[in-house]
């Protein structure tokens, strides 16, 4: 595993809890964030697998 792969699937996390707590207290700019961080962190997870992926 890599440091892309974990900042990734770390970045992945807080996007969905930062979500569902703008979910909660009904802020729509903390969902939009949130699933925009969800977003980015599954790019960097999918780039530190292929990173991973080419090592073996």
């Amino acid at each position: 595993m890599n440091k892309d792969q974990i900042k990734g699937s770390l970045k992945e996390a807080a996007g969905k809890v930062q979500e569902k707590t703008g979910e909660l207290t009904g802020n729509t700019s903390q969902q939009v964030k949130g699933a925009a961080k969800q977003v980015e962190g599954n790019v960097q997870k999918t780039y530190g697998d292929a990173k991973e992926a080419t090592k073996d």
